[in-house]
């Protein structure tokens, strides 16, 4: 999809980019012309920690323009807001999945195509080791928020919001509550052919779940033996307890959609007597307000309730418009006004709320959580601090989900 926007011009600027990530860009591939746009911009080494705002919104005005190529669809409802604060800037955006959008980048970038100023994308381990690693993008955290970010969400690079897979029940069905305290259950018998998830070959976030589970092989077959009371055995090619999950699950005949909304509604959609499990994004939740869905998130499972994991928002190389992708990137963050006191009410895509979150807005929820400390949870979101949770590392994402892939292909081909 391809939405137009029009305007970007805030407050934005001032970047902390890695003093290490910014000297193995240069080690990659620093070309004189990518020097002088580093220098010019004051993008990685040549970041200094100071920036003069109104220059920037001054000179992201004249430049009129910015393309983003976004993991997420949610952002074209910020063009009307976006343009109302910032006139001016024609904001184009191309809502690819986090899959599509690293392609995207790697594809245009080698062949000599620097058409994209923001990145906003998810997939851990490609963002940092085939992105950021290899300097296709640069880090910048606006200096007004430095302070307001804890080190973990800005440093190598900035999150632009935190959210994770549950697993969701249908409380029709389940009028007794949540159906399974053990992520095995799903693996048995009476859940044959009744758990959903995304397609995680297509998606990001479904396979950054899936490397969660099996990056803790040890306490998912301790969860096992809680259930069962003995050692799990694997199967014939199977090297531990977190691909064994994944395989038995497959061979009960897991549902595969193609789209994450569809399957939390066709999980939540009310009237039904025998409605699947969703193994899904948590944001989703959401839908039983704007859908009239009766999901319940399961919030309390052995050995783990949430798989969170991160969406980065950063400046593309050579991006065109460099002064604008700093306002867009600031408008993300949402006001400095905001302290963890200030009451936000609901339409957070409204009136006040909206000029106070700004880009935060789409993602005020209770399944995503802002990368500032002092940002309130939303409405139903007190749940999160209280749900067990395993966060992606994005090293064994890049070193084992080739892995997981392959296993994947195979196992779902039996």
């Amino acid at each position: 999809m391809t939405t137009k926007i029009i305007n970007l011009s805030a407050r934005l600027m001032a970047a902390a980019v890695l003093a290490t990530t910014a000297s193995f860009a240069v080690a990659q591939d620093m070309t004189p012309e990518l020097d002088a746009w580093l220098k010019a911009n004051e993008l990685g080494s040549y970041t200094d920690g100071t920036e003069d705002w109104d220059a920037i919104v001054k000179a992201a005005t004249a430049e009129g323009e910015i393309i983003i190529y976004s993991a997420s669809g949610r952002i074209a409802k910020l063009k009307d807001h976006f343009e109302a604060l910032y006139p001016g800037i024609t904001l184009t955006l191309f809502d690819l999945g986090s899959v599509k959008t690293i392609e995207k980048t790697v594809r245009e970038q080698d062949a000599g195509i620097f058409a994209v100023d923001v990145v906003s994308t998810g997939n851990s381990g490609q963002v940092i080791n085939e992105l950021l690693n290899k300097g296709r993008i640069y880090n910048y955290v606006p200096t007004q928020y430095m302070d307001r970010i804890p080190v973990e969400n800005r440093d190598p690079l900035l999150i632009r919001v935190n959210e994770a897979l549950v697993f969701f029940y249908n409380t029709e069905t389940f009028s007794d509550g949540p159906p399974i305290s053990n992520v095995w259950e799903l693996a048995e018998e009476r859940f044959k052919g009744r758990v959903g998830i995304k397609d995680p070959m297509a998606s990001g976030s479904t396979l950054m779940g899936l490397a969660s589970l099996v990056q803790h092989p040890v306490e998912m077959a301790e969860a096992y033996k809680r259930l069962t009371g003995e050692d799990i055995v694997l199967g014939d090619g199977v090297p531990d307890a977190g691909y064994e999950f994944v395989a038995r699950m497959l061979a009960n005949d897991l549902v595969i959609f193609k789209s994450g909304s569809k399957l939390a509604d066709a999980a939540g959609k009310a009237g039904q007597d025998d409605a699947m499990i969703a193994f899904t994004n948590m944001t989703y939740i959401s839908r039983n307000e704007s859908k009239g869905n009766v999901n319940a998130i399961i919030q309390d499972l052995d050995p783990i309730s949430k798989l969170v994991y991160p969406t980065f928002t950063s400046i593309a190389r050579e991006a065109p418009h460099p002064n604008a992708a700093k306002v867009f990137t600031a408008y993300l963050l949402g006001s400095t006004d905001i302290n963890i006191d200030t009451k936000i009410a609901k339409p957070y895509l409204e009136g006040e709320s909206f000029d106070l979150l700004q880009g935060l807005a789409p993602y005020h929820d209770a399944g995503s959580v802002s990368p500032r400390s002092d940002i309130p949870l939303p409405e139903g979101g007190e749940i999160w601090g209280e749900m067990e949770g395993w966060v992606v590392s994005d090293q064994f994402m890049w070193t084992q989900g080739p892995k997981l892939r392959d296993f994947w292909l195979i196992q779902s081909s039996q």
